[in-house]
């Protein structure tokens, strides 16, 4: 059974930062690109970031470049999104997602896995 699960969303400050995690069950996690998709109430689902499932290529959408970094590490099956400068609008539930021998990619539709998702409010 294949098992996503987000941890380390909160409410913080803005400009303060945070830093998610997700840590995979049930896939051979090297053999995944991972993701991280936000939801903010009233908006679709947006991409963040996702990384290869080597670590050398990375992908970020144009709200977060800049401030957002993501790594991951096979050995602890997990990957991560620091979350610095952080602003209000950056206020959402945050999803892990995981794609099978893919390559970074921006659509939803791309990924096979999801978690259930972390909620970050950042308060102004």
């Amino acid at each position: 059974q294949v098992q996503l699960v987000e941890s380390g969303g909160g409410l913080v400050q803005a400009g303060d930062s945070l830093k998610l995690s997700c840590a995979a069950s049930g896939i051979t996690f090297d053999r995944y690109t991972m993701g991280w998709f936000r939801r903010a109430p009233g908006k679709d689902r947006e991409f963040v970031a996702a990384i290869s499932w080597s670590g050398g290529s990375t992908l970020y959408g144009d709200s977060v470049k800049g401030r957002f970094t993501i790594s991951r590490d096979n050995a602890k099956n997990t990957v991560y999104l620091q979350m610095n400068s952080l602003k209000p609008e950056d206020t959402a539930v945050y999803y892990c997602t995981a794609q099978l021998f893919g390559v970074p990619a921006t659509t939803v539709r791309a990924y096979n896995y999801w978690g259930q998702g972390t909620q970050v409010t950042v308060s102004s």
